[in-house]
Parts: C-alpha cells; sequence; structure tokens
C-alpha cells in the first residue's frame, strides 16, 4: 500500500501520506487510480486508450472498452518460478497433495485440450460440482483461457439446489467429484451426479474427478468418463490464452436462493482480475512467495476471491471438509505446516473456536501469518479481543465485507491503518461507498443503507437470461436510481471505518425505529450458555415484536432465570426496544451453504408462509422447528 502510494505520488505530483486521503484520491480519479492499480498489479494485457467511458454511469460504465486481457494468463504467470509451490491441498486428514507451477500448467494445458476437443468454445457454460480441490482450480483456468464461463456449486448440495443453479445457465459440460470427505466420513456423490445429468439435458459430458477413491463405476451416468481418461489422450503444452474483451464472461454465481429461485450473476473477465488483484496486493499486502488461504466451499464466493491470489504470484493453500475433524486446531495445524501469510475465515468459525475456549497461541507458532481475514456476517468487537488475545497479538484482523453481487468488497482492511474493535477497517479504493438515511442522504454516526454511488469494475456484465435487465435493476438500482443499494445496515464511523449491523431486509422494526439484528447477536453470543442465536420481527398486534431463538450448549435447557439473564444482557447494553418480547428455544439454526443464518426464511415459517427455495440450505430440516410454535401465538 505505502508503495503503491508513492508511484501515485511520484506520477500525479501529489503529497498523499495516509490511507484515507488515498481512497480520496481513488474515488476522485478513478481512471488514473484503476490505471495505476492495473500497471502496480503488473496485469498482462492491453490497456487500450480509455480506462472508463463514463464513470458516472450505473449501471453502464464501460472499463478499458478498447483493451483485452485475460484471467487465465494473469493468474499463470510467466514469471514464476516453475518448480514453486502453486497449489497444497489437505483434504482433512485424508489427502494432502502439492503442485508445483509447472504441474499447474500442464493439468490446465492437458484438460483445455479435452475441452477443445469436446466442443466447448468461448460463451459456453462448465460447471464443476465440486470440493475445493486442485481439479476445480485447473478446471476454471482451463475455461477462462478460452473464454469459455465456469460455475460451481460444492458437493453437499442436493439434486434440487444444483439443477436450480445449473439448469438456467445449460452447461456444456459438468465436471464432479465422485466423492468427498467430511467429519472424517467419504461421502459418495456417484448417485445425486447421475440424477442431475438426467434433468439438466444440455450436459453432453462428464468428467468425474477421483478423490475419496482411485475409480469408480461410471455406468449409471450419461456420457461419464473419469479425469484421468479424459486426459490421457494430451501431452501437456502451451496453454491458449485469447485475447478477450474486459467484460467477456467469466463466471456465473448464484445469489443465496432462500427467496427464490437463485439469481444468476455474470461477472467479467477484467473486472474480477483487476479488482481481485487489488484487494490481494494492496488491501491484504500479497507479495510472491507468500501462501494465501481461505477457509470456504466452491458454493462460495470466497473461493473465487482465494483462486485470484495466483495472479500475485502465491501459494493457493486449499482446505476442504470440515474445519473441527479431528479438531478445531487443524486449520493452525495447517497454517504453522505451509507456512501460512493470509489466514482467511468466516465470522462464525471465530465464534466458535472462541466459545470451544482453543487458544492457539499457547499451542501454534503462526510466526508466518500476517493478515488474518474474517467475512460472512459481522466480526462482533469480543472477537477482536479474543483473536489479538488467544491467536496472535501481531496481526492485521481484517473484517471485510462485500459480496457475490460484485465478487469482490465494498468494505476492508489496510496494513496501514490502525485496527479498531468492532469495525472494518475502511472503505475500499476505488469504490465510493457512502451510507445514505432513508431519503438519500449521507449520514454518519447513524445507521443506514451501504450505497455506492459511483461505477466500479467488478459490476456484474448482467444476470443470466434477463431480458432487458430488468432483474438485475430491480437488485441494486431499484432503490435510488443510478445508485447501488447493498442492502447492508451499516454505520460509517469517526475512524473512517465501518459497523455492519446486518441485512437491510432483516431488521427489526418494533415501534417504527429500525434495529439491526448484529446488536442482538453480539450480546446474547456473549452468554456461555448460548451457541448461536437468530432473531426476527414477528408481526403482532398491528406492529412488530422481537422474537428471539437461540441454540444452548449441548443439555442444556431455556428455562426463566436464563430468559431473564438473556433479556438483561440486551437491555443493558443495548436499548428497551431491543429487548425481545419472546425467546425461544431451538435445537438448530438453519444456515445456507456458506454458513449464512437465514432470518427472512425464518420469518416466513413463523409467519405460516411457504419458503421458496429450502434447496438454497445447508440444513433445510431446521425450519421445521420454527413452524407453529406455542410460544409465538401468545
Amino acid at each position: 500500500m505505502t508503495a503503491f502510494m508513492e508511484r501515485v505520488n511520484a506520477a500525479h505530483g501529489l503529497a498523499l501520506d495516509d490511507y484515507d486521503s488515498l481512497w480520496q484520491w481513488s474515488i476522485d480519479q478513478p481512471a488514473a487510480f484503476w490505471s495505476a492499480v492495473w500497471d502496480f498489479c503488473g496485469l498482462i494485457g492491453d490497456k487500450g486508450d480509455v480506462v472508463v467511458d463514463d464513470v458516472t454511469r450505473m449501471p453502464g460504465a464501460r472499463w478499458f472498452p478498447n483493451g483485452h486481457i485475460n484471467f487465465a494468463r494473469n493468474l499463470l504467470r510467466p514469471d514464476w518460478d516453475p518448480d514453486a509451490d502453486a497449489l497444497v491441498f489437505w483434504g482433512e486428514t485424508a489427502v494432502k497433495r502439492r503442485l508445483t507451477y509447472r504441474d499447474l500448467c500442464a493439468a490446465v494445458s492437458r484438460i483445455q485440450q479435452a475441452l477443445i476437443a469436446q466442443g466447448v468454445q468461448k460463451g459456453d457454460r462448465v460447471a464443476g460440482y465440486m470440493p475445493n480441490m486442485p481439479e476445480t482450480v485447473i478446471g476454471m483456468l482451463a475455461c477462462a483461457g478460452i473464454g469459455a464461463i465456469w460455475s460451481t456449486a460444492s458437493p453437499d448440495f442436493g439434486v434440487q439446489g444444483v439443477v436450480d443453479r445449473f439448469g438456467q445457465i445449460e452447461p456444456k459440460v459438468l465436471i464432479a467429484a465422485e466423492g468427498y470427505f467430511y467429519n472424517g466420513k467419504a461421502h459418495d456423490c456417484l448417485e445425486k451426479i447421475a440424477a442431475i445429468v438426467e434433468r439438466i439435458p444440455s450436459i453432453e459430458r462428464v468428467v468425474v474427478v477421483p478423490y475419496t477413491r482411485e475409480s469408480a463405476d461410471l455406468g449409471a451416468i450419461r456420457g461419464a468418463v473419469m479425469w484421468d481418461d479424459v486426459v490421457a489422450p494430451y501431452d501437456a503444452g502451451d496453454i491458449r490464452f485469447d485475447d478477450l474483451a474486459f467484460e467477456t464472461p467469466l463466471y456465473i454465481m448464484y445469489s443465496s436462493g432462500t427467496t427464490g429461485v437463485p439469481k444468476c450473476i455474470v461477472h467479467g473477465q477484467g473486472g474480477t482480475l483487476i479488482q481481485q488483484a487489488k484487494e490481494h496486493v494492496l488491501h491484504c499486502d500479497v507479495k510472491p512467495g507468500d501462501r494465501v488461504f481461505y477457509f470456504t466451499t466452491c458454493g462460495w464466493m470466497m473461493w473465487n476471491w482465494l483462486v485470484a491470489g495466483l495472479a500475485a504470484r502465491a501459494t493457493l493453500l486449499l482446505y476442504d471438509g470440515s474445519p473441527g475433524y479431528p479438531s478445531g486446531n487443524i486449520l493452525f495445524d495447517y497454517a504453522d505446516a505451509e507456512r501460512m501469510t493470509l489466514f482467511g475465515t468466516s465470522a462464525k468459525w471465530i465464534d466458535a473456536i472462541k466459545k470451544a475456549g482453543l487458544t492457539p497461541r499457547e499451542t501454534h507458532d503462526l510466526s508466518t501469518v500476517r493478515v488474518m481475514t474474517s467475512t460472512g456476517s459481522p466480526l462482533v468487537p469480543e472477537s477482536f479481543d479474543y483473536v489479538y488475545r488467544d491467536v496472535k497479538p501481531d496481526v492485521q484482523l481484517s473484517s471485510i465485507s462485500g459480496g457475490t453481487d460484485l465478487l469482490s468488497c465494498f468494505m476492508l482492511g489496510s496494513p496501514i491503518s490502525p485496527v479498531y474493535r468492532g469495525e472494518i477497517q475502511k472503505r475500499g479504493l476505488g469504490m465510493k461507498v457512502d451510507v445514505y438515511d432513508e431519503n438519500g442522504h449521507p449520514v454518519r454516526g447513524t445507521k443506514g443503507e451501504l450505497v455506492c454511488t459511483q461505477a466500479f469494475p467488478s459490476t456484474p456484465v448482467g444476470f443470466w437470461n434477463d431480458p432487458g435487465n430488468h432483474k438485475f435493476m430491480a437488485a441494486y438500482f431499484e432503490r435510488f436510481p443510478g445508485i447501488w443499494t447493498h442492502g447492508d445496515w451499516v454505520e460509517l464511523t469517526e475512524h473512517g471505518g465501518l459497523v455492519v449491523h446486518g441485512r437491510s431486509d432483516a431488521t427489526l422494526n418494533p415501534g417504527g425505529v429500525r434495529i439491526g439484528t448484529a446488536e442482538i447477536y453480539r450480546q446474547v453470543e456473549m452468554l456461555d450458555e448460548v451457541v448461536e442465536a437468530l432473531v426476527i420481527g414477528q408481526e403482532w398486534d398491528d406492529d412488530v415484536r422481537v422474537v428471539l431463538f437461540v441454540r444452548l450448549r449441548d443439555g442444556m435447557t431455556l428455562d426463566d432465570a436464563l430468559i431473564d439473564r438473556i433479556k438483561k444482557q440486551i437491555r443493558q447494553n443495548c436499548t428497551p426496544r431491543h429487548v425481545p418480547a419472546k425467546v425461544v428455544q431451538v435445537m438448530d439454526i438453519p444456515r445456507t451453504k456458506s454458513n449464512k443464518i437465514v432470518e427472512l426464511a425464518v420469518r416466513e415459517v413463523v409467519h405460516g408462509r411457504p419458503v421458496k427455495n429450502k434447496e438454497a440450505l445447508a440444513n433445510p430440516e431446521a425450519l421445521d422447528e420454527f413452524a407453529d410454535r406455542d410460544e409465538l401465538a401468545s
């Protein structure tokens, strides 16, 4: 970050001396900023003679409209040491693999030749029903090189969940693992793969990747062949990197799908690359030779974010399976064994190891870890305390937030700025982020809608099969025309940082006062008895009352004394309006595949309304507990 700022100062005759002045310049001079990011990150391609045609037009601004780029070429860089680690993979305790840069390039070349022979070309879709393993990265790079579009779901998705996603985009090829490991057990996927293929007639070829076994009987799967057999006819050679327009589709991502069939969000090659390169190199200080890890599945956008670390010539540390098997220390074991420099995870996981009483600072070295990132939900102040006390005292703890919608972050860390407990450090460079009240006026030090008021390169190309862009416009630009409304309920602090109070559509509204759900979660989950919680607003007596559901430690039962303690904790640390009218015990909290709790789905169940797409949930059976509760009938 400092080196970038010095280069900007020298090139433009400026005297920028801290993050805030650099951020202001980046939004005041977006063309100069994004051009400087391209140069500083060493992107390979042709910028053309225009950086952005009209930065005030959102959506619709075109970035580097006369240039060309190739995402895969920038991840498989010619300046790599061919014998350096490119990918390291742990599949729980069952599988460990290591691929050098030479190995990775050879594997990409061979599967790319096989896909081309299958007829895959620019614009065709290739879907991965895959764990977070090397072949997933290899398949994506092979597709990106020729302008084919890559889209993934993790193997814990059920058949309907996969069909809801891939069925909309009609892939030509499906790459799928025959199974996966979780909690020490092998889970077979062949029956699900067969059912998926029968329901998506566009699939012409299924490439089955061995993971839990060397070979498998593929007789029941139409068009199926093992990975090794597909690539056998091809020797490793040059990888094809086509010159592509900046907006050429790279990925199709999916909304959570908890309120209907998932939206198919199309992201472009150039916008994804320059945005994620900026975040790795500047915001996370990733340097050549660093070793970057993110705990993620291929059903979450953090997988797509992680793989861009290759563009910074970093080694990717891939992990697939349970983060709690065989103990909660496995990811810290990985950090020590592989000299991890960036440790990426979720706020929920940090909360979980805090509740479990782990003290990695005492059990692990972690000397190489410089940055720890957290996303998925707000990281509460007490979890900041926990990380600095019990994990590592000299780490940059970056709570980051953005989304599948932009395949990057609106707010994230700054290596040259202080970390304040409970706050995301800064608004992202080049991202003109603001907080609006309900009338569209900027506010400071109070809660409001997170908005972005100027175009940015990773704005989606659009939604798949959305004639006239009607769904796309409704998703982000309906509330404030020409301004991206993200759906987060946030506060901009005196430090220039941000506090996320929850999703706007999940905010509570008792007596007409909007309350962020994160404020309640923070207080409740401080109690030792409470493992996690979920809060909704229940329509009641011509108003809305706050209802809190809690999952307690095993063997514990909610009684009047604990209810009183919960309410007292909330009243003393929030306001009387935050105090729930009802506190109800449940055995499980429903969540998406990316581990986000689903307040909206629970709200629908409580009100007797149907949940449109339970297949989007990791544990849909958990919803049954919330229906027809006697406690909520009075």
